[in-house]
C-alpha cells in the first residue's frame, strides 16, 4: 500500500451535517523522518463536541478548510523512528480522520499515548477515554451527589450520560434518565441501571420529571440543553447543582433556529441552586486519578460499556450524523 485516505473539511457547516461539508482525498503515505512514528488507524471516537471544532472556535480553534476533521482515535504503530514507540505498539490520540498518521508523539490537544496492558480500544476512547472521564469528573467535582440525592440525566442513552446514570447509582442516588422513544427509555433502566427514564418524545418533560421526583431534583447533568435544560429547572430541589456539559439539541442551530432562551431560569435564585459549565480538559492533570475510580467501579461490576459500533472509513461523516439523528445507544465508534 502506497497511499492513504483523509477527511477534509470542504466548507463550515451551517445546520445539519452533509456529506457535502467534506472532502475525501487520496495521498501518498507520508514518509517516516527522525523522531516521527507512522500509525495506521484501527479505531474512531464521535463525539457531539465535534461539530463546534466543524464550525468556529470554541475551547480549541476551529479545524481549518482543507484540514483533517478533528477526532480522537487508536491505531497500531507500523513504522517508527521514534525512541519511544515501537512497530506494534497500540497508540492514542487526536489524529483525526485519516488512515494512517504520522506523529512526533504529540498532537494539537496533548500526548500520544500507549493503550495500558489489559484495555480494549472501546475501553480506551470510551469509558476509560474522554467520554467516561468527562461523566465521572463533571457529576463527581461539579454534581457533588450525596447518597440518597436524585439525580437527572439527560441524553442518558448517549456515551457520556449513560457513564453518568451509572456512576450515581454507584454512589447511592437515585437516578432519573431523560432520551428519546421508548426503545432508548427501555435501554437506560434495564443496561444502566436508571430508576426511571423520561421519553421525552412523549411531551411536557418538565412534568414527566415531577412525577417522579415529588420534591425535585438534587443533580442536574445536563447534555441537551434548550427545552429540556428548561424543563429540569422548574423541578430543582433547594441548593440543587447543575453540570452544564453539553447541550446537543442546539449544535445544528442556525442564527435563526434558536430558541428565545429559558424561562425558569429564575428558579435558580428561588431554590438557590449553582449551574456550571466544564470542560474535561480542566481536568487533565487528574485524568489517572479519574481512571483508577472507573477502573475500580467496573471491577465492582458496577459500571458496564455500551459501544455503538459502525464500520468503514468512508462513513465517518454519516457515523457522525447519527449523534445527532438519535441513532446511537452508548458510545460512538468507527471501526476502519
Amino acid at each position: 500500500m502506497t497511499t492513504t485516505r483523509k477527511w477534509l473539511l470542504k466548507s463550515r457547516p451551517s445546520g445539519a451535517l452533509q456529506d457535502s461539508d467534506f472532502d475525501l482525498v487520496t495521498l501518498p503515505i507520508p514518509i517516516v523522518g527522525d523522531g516521527q512514528f507512522l500509525v495506521r488507524m484501527t479505531h474512531f471516537s464521535f463525539d457531539p463536541t465535534q461539530r463546534g471544532w466543524l464550525g468556529g472556535d470554541t475551547y480549541l480553534p476551529a479545524v481549518p478548510i482543507g484540514g483533517v476533521v478533528r477526532a480522537g482515535g487508536i491505531g497500531e504503530v507500523i513504522a517508527s523512528h521514534h525512541p519511544g514507540f515501537a512497530a506494534g505498539d497500540m497508540v492514542q490520540g487526536t489524529f483525526g480522520w485519516q488512515e494512517h498518521a504520522l506523529s512526533d508523539g504529540t498532537t494539537e490537544t496533548g500526548p500520544v499515548t500507549k493503550l495500558r496492558a489489559g484495555v480494549t480500544p472501546e475501553q480506551a476512547l470510551g469509558v476509560f477515554g474522554v467520554t467516561g472521564l468527562t461523566a465521572w469528573f463533571g457529576l463527581t467535582e461539579i454534581g457533588k451527589p450525596n447518597a440518597g440525592d436524585t439525580v437527572l440525566v439527560s441524553g442518558a442513552a448517549g456515551a457520556t450520560g449513560s457513564v453518568v446514570v451509572q456512576i450515581a447509582k454507584a454512589l447511592g442516588c437515585k437516578v432519573i434518565g431523560i432520551a428519546g422513544g421508548p426503545e432508548k427509555c427501555r435501554w437506560v433502566m434495564e443496561q444502566a441501571g436508571a430508576d426511571a427514564c423520561i421519553d421525552y418524545r412523549a411531551g411536557n418533560v418538565a412534568r414527566q420529571i415531577r412525577e417522579h421526583a415529588r420534591k425535585g431534583v438534587q443533580v442536574v447533568f445536563e447534555n441537551v440543553g434548550g427545552e429540556i435544560l428548561d424543563a429540569a429547572l422548574a423541578n430543582l430541589a433547594l441548593g440543587a447543582r447543575v453540570v452544564l456539559c453539553g447541550g446537543i439539541s442546539s449544535y445544528n442551530d442556525t442564527a435563526e433556529d434558536r430558541s428565545p432562551g429559558l424561562r425558569n431560569y429564575m428558579n435558580l435564585t428561588v431554590m438557590r441552586g449553582h449551574m456550571q459549565g466544564f470542560i474535561v480538559l480542566d481536568f487533565a492533570k487528574r485524568y489517572g486519578e479519574g481512571v483508577a475510580a472507573l477502573s475500580k467501579l467496573m471491577a465492582q461490576g458496577k459500571l458496564n460499556t455500551a459501544e455503538d459500533i459502525q464500520h468503514g472509513f468512508e462513513n465517518c461523516p454519516a457515523t457522525l450524523r447519527r449523534l445527532f439523528e438519535g441513532k446511537n445507544f452508548g458510545k460512538q465508534l468507527l471501526v476502519v
